[in-house]
């Protein structure tokens, strides 16, 4: 069946054919693949904030933490929990094995806690599930910071909010973070005495302002052929119409916020401090969604970033690239492309030092075929361009070359020794040497098999080498098979004949013939045989 194989590539236009879709293919892949630093690892996380106002460290813990442990950790594919217990709250983190599937997983946690609300102590007030991804780690950072000191930390972050909120079109972008900067709040500051006077609690005050936070459509009436919709007073935007909301009317009386408090239009307690070069700053964190090129995304987001200034950026104010991973990432599998361009050359010229230009040219052909092969597959089945990936291939290298070279070496012999036609002589030593191409293909296969069973972290990180090496020794295989018998016959075929009176040592020089007896011999006896294996043993 193999043999047929071959014979058809030797007779036909399949060998150009396979050749010129094998490179086309390498190159579509190339471009298309989406570019990232290391491989996806899928670690299905989580967070579970509960609420517990007016509870101590002490008690949420007992309360809350413990009990919320021990019901994650009946979950199937768990691995760690872990938890912090806070005045107020606690947060447990359930983190689940590697490669289990994030869907079922999150699906799992929270029929988990809906099927034990039963167990919730009185005065927990809600829960959140906030799944964690390797995605959420941010690809582009940009800071935006005032060079004289123009603009304060309020200012830069509500410029932060606007751009945020105009880069939220870009498709890929799975979150936004800004970190640094002070937020706008309204504080209300109850004086004690005005509510004493007026007879107001503070969850009076609190409630007031709820209701007033909220807008809503009451009803709808009918004048003169026109729609009118009732609606309710606009959610109030300033200090001025926070004072304004009536937290009481009893008695023909009307107890607004502004005569039990004072309320102030100011900004929050800072979470993150972020300075640039000494100056105040504001840091916006891009994250992509998975599987999406990192390279690409990045480019569009600094793009829209730079568009920006003038309009809602002002341009004096310093806008700085803190974080590319898009760019790292692509210099890193540049990098690689080149180590990998340089390394093919080497094993090139060294054949052409060794065996002739002609074969060193058969070889170099079957090499970017064999890789070409092998990134398209991993562009058809989902994987990403990545350090593994390239290491993998340029580690496949010296391995890639064995089964070209073993044929295109064994053909020069047959048709050199001038016993048959070219033609046949390929084919005879085609079929000559294909058990050991077969095998040695399979041993290579097997050898790196078990890495597919690394478990853990591991184990996805090393996932693209266990793939790709096997994969493009297997296309390395069908190079040597199919149109490197090709080449060989058109470009070796004028050298039919010209061993003479060598061919009766089967086409190896003398020297080697007597090297290679000298080395061997000693061995050839029982003992030193046996000597030979226990020393290896």
């Amino acid at each position: 069946m193999i043999m047929r194989i071959v014979r058809l590539f030797l007779t036909g236009p399949l060998s150009g054919i396979f050749i010129a879709a094998g490179i086309i293919a390498g190159i579509v892949a190339l471009l298309a693949t989406p570019r990232e630093e290391d491989p996806q690892i899928v670690v299905p996380m989580a967070d579970v904030e509960v609420a517990y106002p007016g509870h101590s460290p002490e008690e949420v813990e007992q309360l809350v933490t413990r009990p919320l442990e021990r019901l994650l950790w009946q979950l199937d594919g768990v691995e760690h929990v872990y938890s912090v217990s806070r005045r107020d709250g606690a947060l447990v983190t359930v983190r689940f094995y590697v490669g289990e599937d994030r869907d079922r997983a999150m699906v799992r946690l929270r029929d988990k806690i809906e099927e034990n609300r039963n167990i919730v102590p009185a005065g927990v007030t809600g829960w959140r599930v906030v799944p964690v991804s390797i995605n959420d780690v941010p690809i582009v950072t940009v800071t935006l910071s005032s060079k004289d000191g123009k603009y304060d930390s309020a200012r830069l972050r509500r410029m932060a909010e606007e751009l945020s909120a105009r880069l939220d079109s870009i498709p890929d972008i799975s979150r936004v973070g800004i970190y640094g900067g002070y937020r706008r709040v309204i504080r209300i500051e109850p004086r004690i005495e005005n509510l004493t006077a007026f007879q107001v609690s503070l969850p009076e005050i609190g409630d007031a302002v709820k209701r007033a936070n909220a807008s809503a459509t009451v009803g709808k009436s009918l004048s003169h052929g026109q729609e009118i919709l009732l609606m309710t007073r606009p959610v109030p935007i300033s200090a001025k119409e926070v004072g304004q909301i009536v937290i009481r009317a009893d008695s023909g009386r009307i107890v607004r916020v502004s005569d039990v408090a004072d309320v102030f239009d100011t900004t929050a307690q800072p979470e993150y401090y972020v300075r640039n070069n000494g100056e105040p700053a504001v840091t916006l964190a891009f994250s992509k969604k998975a599987g999406i090129n990192a390279v690409g995304l990045a480019k569009q987001i600094i793009a829209a970033a730079d568009s920006a200034k003038g309009s809602i950026i002002p341009a004096d104010v310093e806008m700085t690239v803190t974080r590319d991973q898009g760019k790292s990432a692509n210099e890193r599998v540049n990098g690689l492309v080149e180590s990998m361009f340089f390394a093919v050359v080497t094993v090139i010229l060294l054949i052409a030092l060794t065996m002739g230009w002609r074969e060193s040219l058969i070889v170099g052909v079957s090499v970017p075929v064999s890789f070409s092969l092998a990134l398209m597959t991993n562009y058809i089945f989902g994987f990403t361009l990545n350090r593994v990936t390239l290491f993998a291939l340029i580690l496949s290298l010296g391995l890639v070359v064995d089964d070209p070279i073993t044929n295109v070496d064994n053909i020069q012999r047959h048709i050199r020794l001038g016993r048959k036609k070219p033609f046949e002589a390929t084919l005879e030593a085609v079929q000559e040497v294909l058990p050991p191409v077969i095998m040695s293909t399979i041993a290579i296969i097997v050898s790196f098999l078990p890495m597919f069973f690394i478990t853990g972290m591991m184990g996805p990180y090393m996932a693209p080498m266990a793939i790709n090496v096997p994969l493009t020794v297997s296309f390395s295989t069908v190079c040597a098979l199919t149109f490197v018998p090709f080449l060989a016959l058109k470009l070796l075929r004028r050298e039919e004949g010209k061993l003479g009176a060598a061919a009766e040592s089967e086409g190896a020089p003398e020297w080697i013939r007597k090297f290679y007896a000298a080395l061997i011999h000693p061995f050839l006896s029982r003992r030193n045989a046996w000597l030979l294996i226990g020393t290896v043993i």
